[in-house]
This record gives C-alpha cells, structure tokens and sequence, in this order.
C-alpha cells in the first residue's frame, strides 16, 4: 500500500501531466513520512537537505562516477540531478525543487528505503547490523545508499525486478559462506545481483552508470552465477565475459565474492 508521502506525490505528478497548473513556491507542497524537504536545493546550497538528496541521486554520477555524499551541492550534485530529472521525465535544470522532490516521494517508502529495495533484502544475516567491519549504523547507512543505486540501476534496466541474493553479512556470517575477511559485505555497501530477464553481463555493464566502484561478474572466479556491486574506495571492475573492467589483468585486491 502506497504511503501518505508516495501517494500525495503520486497524485501531484499526475496533476503536472493533466495540464492542470502547479504553484511553484519556494517549499514543497507535501510532507513525507522519511524525510521532507523544507525548499528548493541548487548548486552552492549545503547542510543535511544536500546531503539527504545525494544519497537518492547517488545513482546518477555518470559512467565510472561515484558521487560523494559531503552535503555541498557541487558541479557533480547538479550533474546527478539533472540525469535523475532525465530518467523520470523531469525537467533537467539541476535544481532540486517540488516536481524532483516529488518524484523522490514516490519513488520512496516511510523508512526512506527506495520503492523497489528493502532493508531485509540487503541484510539476511541477522536483524541488528552488528557484527561487521564497522558499526550497525554504519552497515545500514551503507546499505540504504545502495540500494538507492540499485534503485537507478533496475529504472535503468527498464524497471525490471532485480533480485539480491546477498547483501550485510556479520563476520561469522561471512565466514559461514567462506567469504574474504575484507570483503565489502562486511561494510554493508556490497550486493550479490541476479534478474531473471536481464542477463548478469547486462546487470555488471549497466553498474558502470550508477555509483558502483567494485564490479565483478561472468569470468571473473567464482562470478559466472551473480553480479556482485559495492561501494569499495577506488574502483575495480571485472567482468571479463562481458567486457567490463576498470583495471588491466590482476584479481580484486579485495578477493570479494
């Protein structure tokens, strides 16, 4: 079921394509249950709203991009913005205003978690966070930014379901599946993919386009049967059968899986 905030924002989008004229003011025109914001954002704006809108643009950096989440509305925010505007039909001016925040209305739930992705999915192992390579709040953090460009990756795709198989995993979770000790699934930023209508190869070139500094996939070991994206600190790709890769020859220093 729809909640307030998503449907509020769904039925002023339909309005603005009816023909029907809409106020443009200087703050929104709904609440949501996640979080609202109190006004228009563009570049040179900062705080916590900057910020709170990087994490739902972090899947729009452009090819290779990761964009950072600093709270400074910079060239690279206005940039994702505008691709966001682009993929939903928007107005692509770079100003995060009513019709934008509506749309990221709609596109989320109350717990701030992107429509089509949930906290569940990205953490099978257990239900508090803990036991990683870093705080609970901090894996959940990271995961709820991933899923935000996973979010873009599946529009992307054309809003076709993506499947994660694995997400968090605590240390002993991790070992339980003989996963590497610095494996990003331990950050809660790492997401092992499959889609039953899009092809893995298809999953780890679209990744390219959406946030994700590691990459691996088809004929990198042990990756002929998922995807697997994550939020690592410098970039690694290796998809070979799919001709995706960010570094010549050598295997992820992260030996991830």
């Amino acid at each position: 079921m729809l909640g307030l905030g998503r449907l509020a924002a769904a039925v002023m989008l339909a309005l603005g394509t009816t023909g029907t004229v809409l106020a443009v003011s200087a703050t929104p025109a709904l609440a949501d249950g996640c979080y609202t914001w109190s006004g228009s954002l563009a570049q040179g704006s900062s705080g916590e709203a900057v910020r709170q809108l990087q994490i739902r643009v972090s899947g729009y950096p452009g090819s290779g991009g990761v964009l950072a989440l600093d709270g400074q509305f910079g060239p690279g925010t206005k940039a994702a913005v505008q691709r966001f505007q682009s993929a939903y039909g928007l107005s692509a001016d770079g100003i995060a205003g009513p019709q934008t925040f509506a749309k990221i209305y709609a596109l989320q739930d109350d717990d701030c978690t992107p429509v089509n992705f949930a906290y569940g999915e990205l953490n099978r192992c257990n239900s508090t966070w803990a036991g990683g390579n870093v705080s609970a709040a901090t894996a959940k953090a990271n995961a709820l930014v991933t899923m935000w460009k996973l979010q873009a990756l599946r529009h992307a795709l054309g809003d076709v379901p993506i499947t994660v198989t694995s997400g968090f995993r605590s240390t002993s979770c991790n070992a339980a599946v003989g996963g590497a000790s610095s494996s990003r699934h331990l950050y809660g930023d790492a997401a092992d993919l499959v889609s039953g209508s899009r092809t893995l190869c298809q999953l780890a070139q679209e990744a390219r386009n959406h946030g994700f500094a590691g990459i691996l996939g088809p004929g990198y070991p042990d990756h002929n049967d998922h995807t697997h994206v994550d939020g690592r600190p410098s970039r690694f790709w290796s998809a070979p059968n799919c001709g995706v890769s960010g570094l010549v020859g050598g295997l992820d220093p992260l030996g991830d899986d």
